[in-house]
């Protein structure tokens, strides 16, 4: 018979930080291919442009965890307090949040992830469907870069490649 904690866990802590940063790394490689003018201007169907996706991903995941660890509930806002206008500045951003991930997920433990925490106020779930909202959003939104860069006649990096 399987214990309690054998039943319970799929995947590390470890791990799962890692599947996440692998995410992270892919779609920071979809920024960097993004022509400059086309990651601010170019949209299809209305949709928001590659630099507003980038805007609501970089709200989310540091913001979101670090909610989580302080057990701290804000609401969520998009509004950066310095407005990016280079994508090079996204970029920098990005890997701020990369380090800020890591740091916040040290102080983690197992037990965290089944807790409840409402997210922005808004997401009463419990700890790991939240991170796992952080991952899916970001394949989402990623995933909308990959058809703007076709649509612009680019070959996106292979989705697999974290």
């Amino acid at each position: 018979m399987k214990t309690l904690e054998a039943q319970a866990q799929v995947i590390t802590s470890e791990d799962l930080l890692k599947h996440w940063q692998g995410h992270r790394a892919l779609t920071r490689r979809i920024i960097e291919v993004f022509p400059e003018k086309d990651f601010f201007e170019f949209s299809i169907g209305g949709m928001r442009t590659f630099a507003k996706l980038v805007d609501e991903l970089l709200a989310i995941a540091v913001p979101g965890l670090k909610g989580i660890v302080n057990e701290e509930i804000k609401a969520f806002t998009e509004e950066e307090s310095e407005k990016l206008i280079f994508k090079a500045q996204y970029l920098e951003k990005w890997d701020e949040a990369t380090l800020e991930i890591n740091k916040y997920w040290e102080q983690l433990s197992v037990e965290d992830f089944s807790k409840n925490f409402n997210l922005f106020g808004q997401y009463e779930f419990p700890v790991i469907q939240n991170i796992l909202y952080f991952i899916d959003n970001e394949v989402h939104h990623r995933g909308q870069g990959y058809v703007y860069l076709r649509a612009l006649g680019i070959e996106p990096p292979f989705f697999w490649e974290r």
